[in-house]
């Protein structure tokens, strides 16, 4: 396990409680207070209160303010800050990350406002990617409930521990659209679908800086990374990116815009470039777009020495070189390269830069302290005993287990294999059945894997002292003895068993001949996807196929259960297994969820926001394709067509895919009207209703589609959709309203506009199973 910065205590967590699970639909859990301050920033007040401290500082404390710098090991990568007190003290250091607790923070928070000239407070930021101390699940599977709320507390959650633990910015969200399961950071990501994921994004924004930065249990999220990152070429992290300005401006840079407009405060930078400049120097970027086009008045920041990285991207021959451009770029702070201090001075004095260049950065991080109450109440965030009563407590672990239950997948239930019979005896076999630092997936932050409950745990806990399990584990999770390697080099805690595989095999099918089903907890491990950690095989790891083909031929029912940060290629699993649930790495109470899942306490409703592959040569793919002149329609013998001939065109598991232990029917849709006119909006009907034998969510999901425009339009784009809870037996008439802005994308001018023509409109289950209806846009 990582070391943590300034030997923090991780004995503030509670308990495991016991919850009570609730049968299909669960409450929602109460949302968070966020504490309001007395009265609201006056831009006018802030303003004279940053003039007046500006005038006192020096050009070298200035500089100062742009500097970011690490305390303790960081996963990003080797470098941590030197000469951390001695800079503090001199004012040559704007903000700290990887270093929390109230006590640490109060620690070097004091250093600034005792030893440092101006006594500039100091702000403190972390990757709070998916949750703090209470770990939620990923952000791919957090997408995939279609829960706003959900996701907005889980935010909210996460802010308010992070605050509470000494933290007032928070890396995140991650709204970076991403097409290809290759790249290990899917699992941050809300997966491929641009509507979707701008929904996600505001709603993460809200959780964490509710409506009151100032508030003590707010943090300022950080939008990540701007831009394009999710598109890197092969699925390789950090690689080049390419496309063109159209495809940017109308699928990739929504989301980061959305974020912004739910008032983010801070912006980050990507490491890929963007039309050949990387991001961190890209004046296109950060100025004429984000800053003159969107408006955005936040201060921006780089990542992990993303300003050093220019270098060998081939920007410039040396620090000098690169500090320049970054700056004129608009880049406001530098994370840990330490280039802005080492070299802003050098380049005024050559006038390279002037210095009112750095008077708009520098003032950019003094308003963002400002709205963060820092220079009201620097320890402000530096509560011990708020830490004691936030932390871990029960009624987070509460509402992680639920928030957990709604991002589970059901994949395949053949038969009804699932829920399972609490009097079953069952053969629990795989590596991961017992694990619980997978639980908690990559970018666990100051998550301790010590709290995660395990499947098996979470199976005894839900199905009572008296089940009978037999567990084996069947297979090592990795067997790839340089890949482990790499993997415990950082964290992985992958022990290997000394047996052989067949022997390991032969165990698992001894104990699933005694039982009556077979669930099988295979996968990934948390860090074999996250930053750093593409796959050019997306096929399950090791020898965990030949397992499971080999506890298929016992003929017991075979339960799959899926932990994994991406989607993954599984035809053979698909094919043979009687039920499948995907439950990614499902956080803190996550064996709690899954086995709440398998019994039948909740029924799923999760959908996947990332298509499932057949064969990871069809990566990428997309539901929202464009056709080409040439679409296959299924005719095998049809040669002159885009088409494989290995394997069909369509994916494994399609955009919006997910079961339920019910069934629902939907009527044919309507519209309100057949023509829709310029400034006006048509209603979509459906009626759903649940045919099954169980009470149950669904998802209910709205695609449109432009048949003719200026340029070539995708077959469908995702414009809404709505969870709907029916009890058996019971329908609902569900509407949605479309209207002009929902039809716009840029034209062949690069016009943001609507083009009047025919539309179809799809409803349903997800984005393959769907019913249409059409109608006309007039001007």
């Amino acid at each position: 396990m990582r070391k943590l910065p300034l030997a923090l205590v991780l004995s503030l967590g509670l308990m495991v409680p016991q919850v009570n699970a609730q049968k299909a639909k669960s409450k929602k859990a109460p949302s968070t207070t966020v504490q309001q301050k007395t009265k609201p920033v006056n831009p006018a007040e802030m303003k004279k209160f940053i003039d007046a401290l500006m005038a006192k500082m020096t050009l070298e404390e200035k500089i100062g303010q742009l500097n970011l710098v690490s305390v303790g090991f960081t996963v990003t990568g080797p470098v941590v800050s030197e000469n951390v007190d001695e800079n503090i003290t001199k004012g040559l250091v704007g903000g700290v990350f990887n270093t929390f607790t109230p006590i640490a923070v109060r620690k070097l928070q004091e250093k600034a406002l005792n030893q440092s000239r101006l006594k500039i407070p100091l702000i403190f930021g972390y990757d709070v990617i998916h949750g703090h101390r209470t770990i939620f699940p990923m952000p791919i599977a957090l997408a995939g409930s279609w829960d706003l709320a959900a996701i907005e507390r889980s935010a909210r959650i996460a802010g308010d521990e992070a605050s509470a633990d000494g933290l007032n910015w928070v890396f995140s969200p991650m709204v970076d659209i991403s097409r290809d399961p290759r790249w290990g950071r899917i699992a941050e990501s809300s997966g491929e679908d641009t509507w979707l994921g701008s929904q996600v994004a505001m709603a993460m924004v809200r959780g964490y800086q509710g409506n009151d930065l100032a508030a003590y249990n707010t943090v300022m999220a950080c939008v990540k990374h701007f831009a394009l990152y999710g598109a890197a070429e092969a699925g390789r992290d950090y690689n080049t990116t390419d496309m063109s300005d159209r495809r940017m401006m109308d699928e990739y840079l929504p989301p980061y815009k959305a974020a912004l407009d739910a008032g983010a405060g801070s912006v980050m930078t990507s490491f890929n470039d963007i039309n050949g400049v990387p991001a961190t120097g890209n004046k296109w970027l950060m100025t004429d777009l984000l800053r003159k086009q969107w408006g955005f008045n936040g201060f921006v920041v780089t990542d992990y020495t993303a300003i050093n990285e220019m270098i060998p991207h081939g920007m410039g021959k040396n620090e000098y070189d690169v500090a320049k451009l970054a700056l004129d770029a608009g880049v406001d702070m530098d994370m840990v390269g330490e280039v802005y201090l080492k070299e802003l001075n050098k380049l005024v004095k050559d006038g390279k830069v002037t210095q009112a260049q750095i008077d708009v950065a520098c003032r950019r991080i003094l308003e963002a302290k400002y709205k963060l109450g820092l220079f009201d109440d620097p320890y402000r965030y530096a509560n011990e005993q708020r830490a004691k009563e936030t932390l871990l407590k029960k009624e987070y672990r509460d509402a992680a287990r639920d928030i957990a239950r709604r991002t589970l997948v059901l994949l395949k239930n053949q038969n009804q294999t699932l829920p399972l019979k609490k009097t079953a005896s069952i053969a629990l076999v795989g590596p991961l059945v017992k694990s619980q630092i997978d639980q908690l997936g990559n970018w666990n932050g100051a998550g301790d894997w010590k709290q995660a409950i395990s499947v098996e745990q979470g199976i005894r806990n839900v199905a009572g002292p008296n089940v009978r399990i037999t567990y084996a584990k069947g297979a090592n999770v990795a067997d790839d003895t340089l890949m482990i390697k790499r993997l415990n080099a950082h964290g992985g805690q992958i022990e290997i068993d000394k047996r052989s595989p067949e022997e390991m095999i032969r165990e698992a099918v001894a104990a699933a001949q005694k039982a009556d089903v077979v669930v099988a907890v295979v996968g990934e491990t948390q860090g074999m996807s996250g930053e750093a950690s593409s796959r050019a095989d997306i096929t399950l790891p090791g020898r965990q196929l030949d397992l499971l083909k080999a506890l298929k031929a016992t003929g017991k029912p075979l339960v799959v259960v899926l932990m994994n940060g991406r989607p993954l290629a599984l035809k053979w699993e698909n094919d043979n297994a009687d039920a499948m649930l995907e439950t990614w790495f499902a956080g803190t109470e996550g064996g709690n969820a899954i086995a709440d899942v398998l019994y039948g306490n909740y029924n799923p409703s999760a959908k996947i926001t990332a298509t499932f592959p057949q064969s990871v040569g069809q990566v990428p793919i997309y539901y929202s394709q464009k056709n080409t002149g040439r679409p296959y329609a299924g005719d095998l013998l049809d040669k002159y067509k885009s088409r494989y001939l290995d394997v069909p065109n369509v994916p494994l598991y399609p955009f919006g895919y997910g079961l339920s232990y019910t069934t629902f029917s939907y009527s044919a849709p309507t519209v309100s009207t057949s023509t829709l006119k310029a400034g006006s909006s048509l209603t979509v009907t459906v009626q759903v209703k649940n045919t099954g034998n169980y009470d149950g969510e669904e998802v209910v999901q709205l695609y449109v589609q432009d048949l003719v425009g200026s340029v070539s339009r995708p077959v469908k784009e995702l414009k809404g959709f709505k969870k709907v809870f029916l009890k058996k037996g019971e329908a609902q008439t569900v509407t949605f309203t479309l209207s002009e802005n929902d039809l716009r994308f840029h034209d062949l001018n690069m016009k943001y506009v609507a083009e009047p023509g025919e539309f179809k409109v799809y409803v349903g289950t997800n984005s393959s199973e769907v019913q249409s209806i059409s109608f006309t846009l007039v001007k």
